[in-house]
Parts: structure tokens; C-alpha cells; sequence
């Protein structure tokens, strides 16, 4: 067995983002009734939250904005986009997002199936995550994948984000695994592929949707279940 240690991405790589952010926003925009705001389409709201939160995990990747600009701006400026300054209800969207969010369940098909298969295969399963430690920890909670990984790496733990260099050092040291025994699975082009190649680790694309791979990842698949033709 080449490998023993396979580092998985959680968010849009084995927990459903899109999906799970979706159905909280669409409680949230019932129950803060955003519609007697001005907000009379949910998909319009939808659509420019998705927008803001792409662009500003971008930066935060980047270094350019901190956790908490990172928190506020994705709701303060979804409502701009909709002429409504109103920060109490930014700051009672954000919090009442980030509560709900990890409580929700849904997994990409084959998620369960495919982490036992890699286990009882011998595999040691890890997470490395630009998440947020406790909303990560909760998310893994709820949906039941807690007890399938050995080490959980987050930004905050590791003071560093995917892309760096340093995230992976740090999970290579927290494992004890070295990067040939090592290996990456992630949605990302640049954090997860391009990152785990600049610390020099292998990596599978996990291209749930068919977006060209801009890098050459070391192997491909476009569902979990594929797995187990590399594995």
C-alpha cells in the first residue's frame, strides 16, 4: 500500500455546503422575514450570499481579512445588494447562521460508505480544513463522521489556511506521516490540489461537478464512490 495517511477536505468535498447553507438560509429568510425587508426572492438572496461568501473566503485565504470581517461582511453586504443597511439584523443573520449551519446533515452521496470502505482497508483518515474549529467539530458531529478521523487539522489550530505550505507541514507533524505515505482529497483546485502539491503530497480531485482541472492532479474522480479504484 503506497499510502497510509489520506488527508480529506470536509466542506463541498464530503459535507454538502451548498446544499446544507441553502436550507438554513432558506429558514432564516422565513423566520427574520426578509421579504418585509425588501428581499422578495429567495434565489435572488441565495444567489448574491453565495457571491460574497465565495469572493470573501477568497480573501481570507489570501490573508487579507480576518475570521470576523470574514463573518459579517458575507451578510452585511448580501443586504447592501438589496439597499438595506441594517447591521442588527447582519449581526443577528450571522449568528443565527453560524448556530444552525453545523447542525445540518446532508453528505455527498457515497460519504459513509466510501470512509468505511478506507478504514477497514486500513487507511489512517485525517481532516485538514480552513473551517472554523467549532463549526467544523459540530458539523462532524451532527452528520456522523466524527469517529472516522484520527486527526482533525483546522486554520485555527494551525495558525495557517490551505493554500500555505504550513497547514500541510503542520498535519505531516501531527500525524507523524511523511509525504510520500501521504495523500490529499479535496473539491479545491487551488487549496487542496495546488496546495498539496507545493508541501509535496499527492492528491485526488474530487470534482463533484465537472470543472476542468486547471492543475494536474496525481488522480481525478467525480464521485466519492470512485475511490476505491485508486484505494
Amino acid at each position: 500500500m503506497t499510502y497510509r495517511h489520506l488527508f480529506f477536505d470536509l466542506d463541498h468535498t464530503l459535507w454538502d455546503f451548498e446544499t446544507n447553507a441553502l436550507e438554513t438560509l432558506k429558514a432564516l429568510y422565513q423566520e427574520l422575514d426578509l421579504a418585509g425587508y425588501g428581499i422578495g426572492d429567495f434565489s435572488s438572496f441565495f444567489e448574491r450570499y453565495t457571491y460574497h461568501n465565495n469572493r470573501l473566503w477568497d480573501r481570507y485565504r489570501k490573508g487579507f481579512i480576518k475570521r470576523s470581517e470574514l463573518r459579517i461582511k458575507r451578510m452585511r453586504n448580501t443586504l447592501l445588494d438589496f439597499k438595506i443597511a441594517n447591521e442588527p439584523l447582519a449581526q443577528t443573520m450571522d449568528t443565527c447562521f453560524l448556530d444552525r449551519l453545523p447542525t445540518r446533515t446532508v453528505l455527498f452521496p457515497h460519504t459513509i460508505e466510501i470512509l468505511e470502505y478506507l478504514r477497514n482497508k486500513g487507511y489512517a483518515l485525517h481532516l485538514i480544513t480552513n473551517g472554523f474549529e467549532s463549526v467544523q467539530h459540530s458539523k462532524l458531529k451532527h452528520s456522523g463522521l466524527t469517529g472516522f478521523f484520527e486527526v482533525v487539522i483546522t486554520s485555527e489550530g494551525s495558525n495557517s489556511l490551505k493554500p500555505q505550505k504550513e497547514i500541510f507541514d503542520y498535519a505531516l507533524k501531527k500525524t507523524g506521516a511523511s509525504q510520500k505515505e501521504s495523500i490529499m482529497l479535496g473539491d479545491d483546485m487551488e487549496a487542496d490540489i495546488g496546495g498539496a502539491k507545493n508541501a509535496g503530497i499527492d492528491q485526488v480531485y474530487v470534482n463533484h461537478n465537472n470543472i476542468p482541472a486547471v492543475l494536474e492532479p496525481t488522480y481525478m474522480v467525480n464521485a466519492l464512490i470512485d475511490l476505491r479504484h485508486i484505494f
